[in-house]
């Protein structure tokens, strides 16, 4: 049965790519649980072009504040001038205080979120946040869009995000990419750091084996990815990857991956673009796991380790190892690759 119909509702919505992906899961919930419902989010502007790429999201405001920055009279004038649209509620899915304040200074009557940073006042409809139950990213967003204590829908809505056919074929013919072999997608980046970062020794081993398999590699990611896109190229004595990092968009990726058989991928950003693009992925977890947060489809398979040390969530190896990243061998990864292309 549905909630009480809402007509209009702000998203706060995250800062991270991924999280921004899991994310649609509470827009999708929020719409079969109000019909008619108006999903509106306050991002920051390099979400754009991947909110536009989920049918769920009506509007996107632009929130002109950096990363970690408090911005405090941008946000008041941004409340104000979001009033007239008469938002009935509010779901903030950071945990900062001031990730809370433009809906506050908006005047939405409800305004939904976790206990957390002092937000009492700016949040008038505060949930706790059992971790025990809610385990799963993903789980804990989807928990904001439904009733205090309600039972969340099993399974959760996956994230889907659309591909656009007529940028994928002017893609195809600007990088001039050839699609009449199978192409696998190598995403070797995690913005986070090295401690999520499978090394790129066994990328260029496994590279080696498609080759051999007659199948290409695509590597994606952004401009930072480069020089390890170059060193997995280096590595490979048969036909190099294509490397494609810094010459495509977000929402290029997107596109791209959708042409792909698979993607093999850190936990990152990508990763979850991968998987709501409708792309098998197998997922790589170090220093992360994927009890948290897992590729959201059922085309999956997971590598990870889970040593003694894990999950640590640093950035780099507290230890200095790395093991569980090295630990995990091209020759895993490609039996797991095996297994999704064969589906």
């Amino acid at each position: 049965m549905s909630d009480t119909p809402l007509q209009r509702i702000l998203v706060v919505g995250p800062a991270w790519v991924g999280d921004m992906v899991m994310a649609q899961s509470l827009f999708k919930l929020l719409h079969q649980r109000h019909a008619g419902v108006e999903v509106d989010v306050l991002a920051p502007d390099w979400s754009a072009p991947l909110l536009a790429r989920m049918p769920e999201v009506r509007y996107v405001v632009s929130l002109p504040v950096g990363h970690g920055r408090l911005g405090l009279g941008t946000r008041w004038r941004l409340g104000r001038q979001l009033r007239p649209r008469n938002y009935q509620q509010a779901i903030v899915i950071p945990r900062s205080c001031k990730a809370a304040l433009v809906p506050f200074f908006a005047c939405i009557p409800v305004r939904t979120g976790y206990r957390g940073e002092h937000r009492y006042g700016v949040l008038n409809d505060i949930r706790p946040l059992d971790k025990s139950v809610l385990r799963q990213t993903v789980q804990r967003y989807t928990a904001l869009g439904a009733a205090r204590d309600a039972e969340l829908p099993a399974p959760v809505p996956q994230p889907q995000l659309r591909v656009d056919t007529a940028n994928r074929d002017r893609l195809l013919a600007e990088l001039g990419l050839d699609v009449s072999r199978p192409v696998v997608a190598f995403m070797p980046g995690a913005e986070y750091g090295p401690a999520k970062q499978w090394p790129l020794a066994h990328f260029a081993a496994l590279a080696g084996r498609l080759a051999d398999a007659g199948r290409q590699v695509w590597i994606l990611g952004s401009e930072k990815d480069r020089a390890a896109a170059e060193s997995i190229n280096t590595a490979v004595n048969q036909t190099a990857p294509v490397n494609l990092c810094g010459r495509t968009r977000l929402e290029d990726t997107i596109d791209l991956l959708s042409l792909c058989q698979a993607a093999v991928s850190n936990d990152s950003g990508l990763m979850h673009v991968a998987a709501a693009a409708g792309t098998p992925v197998v997922g790589i977890y170090g220093s992360s796991t994927p009890d948290y947060t897992p590729p959201l489809t059922e085309r999956a398979a997971v590598l990870y380790r889970g040593l003694s040390c894990s999950p640590c969530f640093k950035r780099t190896c507290p230890l200095g190892h790395t093991e569980c990243l090295t630990g995990i061998t091209a020759e895993e990864a490609w039996q797991a690759l095996t297994g999704l292309m064969d589906d």
